[in-house]
């Protein structure tokens, strides 16, 4: 069910004197940094529709940016820095070694912190040992994990007969290990018939030439690549593919990072997919939040993205009304 949030948004960048501040620790430089620069346009968002509302119980909002630069170490001294600050909530997505690391943290701060714990809400990192082995009280993901995507995508593919050479290829860290871990498993188990042909791994976000990865899908003789890349490794990828005239499916968690779109073009019908959370009224003449979002924030590199954060803003809107309190205990 839906809260209304309201759909009239304040344009202000946060009021000068919040009640309840709320860290954003995600890539704001660096490779990651268009998909956490959309990810804070979309939690201001609706964090200005909260506060052109009236508020959280009567209390404004804050968003406090921290560039993390999507590294584990780099996330802990801005987490230090966020609760400096007064932060009693964390928001946080790109990265699941990122969100390992700050649940971790957050978990140790609220046993050692009685009085002055913080909730984690976690809109985007999915390795799926978040929310089962490293699952605890104080983190709420709203996204699906690795494995319930790669679930839904290698349906999808076991009746794709089209489909026989499958290519992995993804980051090194814990999400791109998990994706192809999942993916070679599921496969077995759906499609024994297909053949991966190549399972790679490379470093996060510090690829600016794609073209030797192509060459060795290209070689393998791949009809299908299947990658968890996002932001600038899922753009370059895809254009170093298109460079080099690689005729393959693309099957992605995120082919729709800003810009890879773009940089695929036409090449891209029926050839470029992802697996994501929809809805069947998304899109700008059906949906009043895509519109007014679109409004807020024009241009190809801001195409509205993050439905999950949508619900995350609704359900902590909602258990912060049921609480009657801000508190974070409470809310969790």
């Amino acid at each position: 069910s839906v809260v209304g949030l309201g759909l009239v948004v304040a344009c202000i960048a946060g009021p000068a004197s919040a009640d309840v501040k709320i860290a954003f620790i995600d890539p704001l430089s660096g490779g990651g940094a268009a998909t956490g620069i959309l990810a804070q346009k979309t939690h201001q968002f609706y964090i200005d529709a909260i506060n052109a509302a009236g508020g959280l119980n009567g209390e404004k909002l804050e968003l406090l940016p921290f560039d993390n630069k999507v590294n584990p170490q780099e996330s802990l001294i801005q987490l230090k820095r966020a609760l400096d600050e007064g932060a009693r909530y964390v928001v946080q997505g790109n990265g699941s070694s990122v969100a390992l690391a700050i649940t971790d943290a957050v978990q140790k701060h609220n046993e050692r912190n009685p009085g002055k714990e913080v909730v984690f809400l976690n809109y985007a990192a999915v390795d799926p040992a978040l929310t089962n082995e490293k699952c605890n009280f104080w983190h709420f993901r709203f996204d699906a994990d690795a494995d319930m995507k790669m679930a839904a995508m290698t349906d999808v593919i076991a009746r794709d007969t089209k489909i026989q050479r499958v290519y992995l290829i993804n980051q090194d860290y814990s999400f791109g290990k998990a994706v192809a871990v999942a993916a070679s498993k599921m496969l077995a188990q759906k499609r024994p018939d297909i053949k991966v042909v190549g399972d790679e791994l490379h470093p996060l976000q510090k690829v600016n030439d794609f073209s030797p990865y192509v060459a060795k899908i290209k070689a393998a003789g791949a009809d299908t690549v299947i990658t968890g890349n996002w932001s600038n490794d899922m753009v370059l990828l895809i254009k170093a593919g298109k460079d080099s005239g690689l005729r393959v499916v693309w099957e992605t968690y995120y082919g729709g990072s800003p810009g890879a779109v773009t940089a695929i073009g036409e090449a891209g019908v029926d050839t470029l997919k992802q697996v994501s959370e929809w809805h069947r009224n998304a899109t700008p003449e059906l949906d009043a939040t895509v519109a007014a979002f679109s409004k807020r924030f024009p241009g190809k590199e801001n195409e509205y993205t993050y439905w999950r954060a949508k619900t995350m803003w609704e359900m902590f809107a909602m258990a912060a009304k049921k609480a009657q309190s801000n508190d974070p205990v409470k809310v969790a």
